[in-house]
């Protein structure tokens, strides 16, 4: 790059994840279930922070750690082993690091036939962090984008950086009011891109369909996409004019903590490098599904490196042909493999 902006600048609450895999369903009152695996490493924001560096993208994190065990172990695997921009973050005495212990769980089989989907059931412990994302921010640093998460209440860092020239990619969360207030939309005016899951899309839109709510979305920012879990994904830059739709991999999903941050940071990678937006989408569609053979969020992350394997031990003959570009957006040096979440097997009961 001919600049030494951060590429990506990321803000919000950062966890200790903590995922137990291999449940039949979820646990009754008073019922104790033995779990195939378990992983743990940083979640939350910690997912997109991982998820960008590992594409060798300068990622500026603001964040909250607490003094406790969780904060500092999440705190040295973010700048040693990852290489994030902690300078903008800050460890607040006597707070502690929110946790989560997040159930990968089968959902119900898909209307159309084929494997369950998969979703994940979590419990956190934890405070609102003492510094709120504007503090942490103050006078955002000029970067070529940031990744960030829609919220009711517009934070005023949001709107500094668009006015720096900072190119926002946005997301939103589930609305556990379920009013989907459509003044939230508000906020693309601010943004680059959107790239909500269909379930949102259709209800902050008020629409029936995926394609449909991409249409309406299509109408408040430059670049609308819209996933769909194992449906795949749609999208639409107007900027160029390009539309593209692309299937889901037909992947084992282990976990899918954090797919969809795997999924924009990818996107937001891709994007970077200018390519077009088939290409964009397949890219991020294919990130994340390799992130669901993994345990946890940010750790599952496959890097350049993780793309890399898949691509060179892939012999379907019509996914090599989907796939060829990568033969030539891959680099050459795709980096030291990727360290995933430490995984503990059960012992069994004697």
């Amino acid at each position: 790059m001919d600049d030494d902006r951060p590429e990506v600048l990321l803000t919000g609450l950062l966890f200790y994840d903590l995922v137990l895999t291999g449940l039949g369903g979820p646990p009754a009152p008073g019922e104790e279930i033995w779990t195939a695996g378990m992983g743990c490493g940083p979640g939350g924001i910690a997912n997109l922070a991982v998820a960008t560096a590992r594409f060798g993208l300068r990622t500026s994190l603001a964040t909250v750690f607490g003094d406790d065990f969780y904060g500092d172990h999440c705190h040295r695997l973010l700048s040693g082993q990852e290489g994030v921009d902690l300078s903008l973050s800050r460890v607040a005495d006597g707070w502690h690091t929110p946790v989560t212990v997040a159930l990968a769980l089968p959902s119900p089989p898909h209307p159309g036939g084929g494997a369950p989907a998969h979703d994940r059931a979590l419990v956190t412990h934890g405070q609102e962090p003492p510094y709120s994302q504007d503090v942490l921010m103050g006078d955002p640093p000029e970067a070529r984008t940031a990744l960030v998460h829609l919220e009711a209440e517009p934070r005023a860092w949001l709107a500094k950086a668009a006015a720096n020239g900072t190119q926002i990619y946005a997301d939103v969360g589930w609305d556990p009011t379920r009013q989907w207030s459509t003044d939230l939309l508000d906020q693309l005016a601010l943004c680059h891109a959107f790239l909500p899951n269909e379930k949102e899309a259709m209800a902050y839109t008020r629409t029936d369909s995926a394609v449909a709510a991409l249409g309406a979305l299509a109408e408040l920012v430059p670049v609308a996409v819209v996933t769909r879990g194992a449906d795949g994904a749609i999208a639409v830059d107007q900027e160029t004019g390009e539309y593209a739709e692309v299937t889901a991999l037909d992947i084992d999903v282990l976990d899918a903590t954090g797919a969809g941050d795997v999924f924009g940071a990818s996107f937001v990678a891709a994007s970077l490098g200018g390519w077009p937006l088939e290409e964009r989408l397949r890219f991020a569609v294919l990130a994340a599904g390799l992130s669901v053979q993994h345990h946890g969020g940010a750790l599952a992350a496959p890097g350049w490196y993780g793309v890399d394997r898949w691509w060179r031990s892939l012999r379907d003959p019509g996914l090599r042909r989907a796939y060829g570009f990568l033969a030539d957006r891959i680099p050459a040096d795709v980096g030291p493999p990727v360290r995933y979440a430490p995984v503990t097997p059960p012992v069994p009961r004697p």
